[in-house]
């Protein structure tokens, strides 16, 4: 299964170019959601509004290079191993569910526009990277979503327990499962049981991409302009017009170390 170009063993049933403008559709669907998303919550408009405040409060005027540095430490720190969650599970998961989620669609965008036509030669690299992404979804998406939700873990809510605010994690755990399952069964010659694997990988890649809206979605885009934005203000000292942390110890006593943190 994992050396296997799912999508060129469906080229026999589905034209390469429906596959192509089916990818093409699902970025629009991203696109024209996230500007949507962001002309009803004015997202865009206030990270300008408190950058513009948070210039003239600075304390620093900040070089290019200084500027350009904190971008990339920012990158590489909060945004590449999302280091605001520590050390721990939590961060483990959404390590594993975002590098699995890059992977898993690259190598579908790869082998669907390069590798789909009847008679191309697959290079055994994409299966693995796609299979590999998928099954690194599921592990830190499964692992987040029955254990370490804030509203499992720390308000003791059911897991079966579903909001709005769920979608994108949902789908894309549907995603990447259904594809999983469709791979597999594909493989075996198992053609029924495949075909409706396939339907349910389609439908929730419409659902996933096409409820940027209503999902989680967007917020892969604002929350590294949040991070870059958060950490430059606490370069040229204007901190996000919030005072500085204050000058003395601790008073906390033992008590707040008697358990580990998990009430938000």
């Amino acid at each position: 299964m994992l050396k296997i170009n799912p999508f060129y063993e469906l080229s026999s049933l589905v034209p390469s170019l429906v596959m192509q403008i089916f990818i093409i559709f699902m970025l629009l669907m991203v696109i024209f959601g996230t500007i949507i998303d962001t002309i009803h919550k004015k997202n865009v408009k206030y990270f300008f509004l408190n950058a513009k405040k948070a210039k003239k409060s600075a304390k620093v005027k900040l070089s290019k290079s200084k500027r350009t540095s904190v971008i990339l430490k920012t990158i590489a720190s909060d945004i590449a191993t999302t280091s605001e969650l520590g050390f721990g599970k939590r961060r483990l998961a959404h390590v594993l569910g975002m590098y699995g989620t890059i992977l898993f669609w690259l190598a579908s965008a790869v082998m669907v526009f390069k590798y789909s036509t009847p008679g191309s030669n697959t290079p055994i690299f994409w299966p693995y990277v796609w299979h590999i992404g998928a099954i690194m979804t599921c592990v830190g998406g499964y692992w987040f979503w029955f254990f370490l939700r804030v509203d499992v873990y720390s308000e003791a809510n059911p897991w079966y327990r579903v909001i709005k605010a769920d979608l994108f994690v949902l789908a894309l755990l549907a995603c990447a499962t259904s594809g999983l399952v469709w791979s597999l069964t594909q493989s075996s010659g198992m053609e029924k049981t495949s075909l409706l694997f396939l339907f349910l990988f389609v439908i929730s890649n419409l659902i996933l991409f096409g409820g940027v809206y209503w999902s989680k979605f967007a917020h892969m885009f604002y929350k590294p302009g949040a991070a870059i934005q958060k950490n430059l203000a606490e370069a040229d000292g204007s901190r996000d017009n919030l005072p500085p942390p204050a000058d003395a110890p601790e008073q906390f006593g033992l008590g707040i170390k008697r358990e580990q943190p998990k009430h938000y």
